[in-house]
C-alpha cells in the first residue's frame, strides 16, 4: 500500500492536540494558543475555560473567521454564556470540544478552505 505525504496550501496545520501539549507544523507547543490557516498567535493567556471572558476572544475575533473552534484541554468544558455570546452576537460561530476532537474539527475545516479560527486551552 501506498502512501503519500499531503501537505496542506497552507501555512499553518495542526497536526494533533491534547491536554497539554499540540503539534503545530513541526513545532510542539506546551502553552495555549491560537491557530488560523495563515496566522499563529503563541501564548494565548487563557488557561481555563470556565474563567474566560468575552475579552479573551479578542485575538480570535480580530482574524475575522466565520467559525471558532475552541479547544478546551483534555475534557470538553463551556465557557461562560457571555464568552458563547461574543460570538453568536457576531454572526460567527463557536464549537467547544475538547483539544484532540478540535484538532481533527479545525483541520477539517481549514482544509476545505473555511475561515476558522482555533483557541487550544492547554494545561500549564
Amino acid at each position: 500500500m501506498q502512501f503519500n505525504l499531503e501537505r496542506p496550501d497552507y501555512t499553518y496545520f495542526l497536526r494533533g492536540a491534547d491536554g497539554t501539549g499540540a503539534l503545530v507544523n513541526d513545532r510542539r507547543l506546551g502553552d495555549s494558543f491560537v491557530v488560523a490557516p495563515d496566522t499563529l498567535v503563541e501564548a494565548w493567556p487563557v488557561r481555563d475555560a470556565l474563567a474566560m471572558t468575552p475579552a479573551d476572544l479578542d485575538p480570535l475575533l480580530a482574524l475575522a473567521p466565520e467559525l471558532v473552534v475552541l479547544g478546551t484541554g483534555a475534557a470538553q468544558r463551556f465557557p461562560p454564556a457571555a464568552v458563547m455570546a461574543a460570538c453568536l452576537q457576531r454572526g460567527i460561530g463557536i464549537e467547544v470540544m475538547a483539544n484532540a476532537a478540535a484538532a481533527r474539527t479545525y483541520s477539517v475545516l481549514a482544509g476545505e478552505g473555511r475561515r476558522v479560527v482555533a483557541g487550544f486551552i492547554l494545561a500549564a
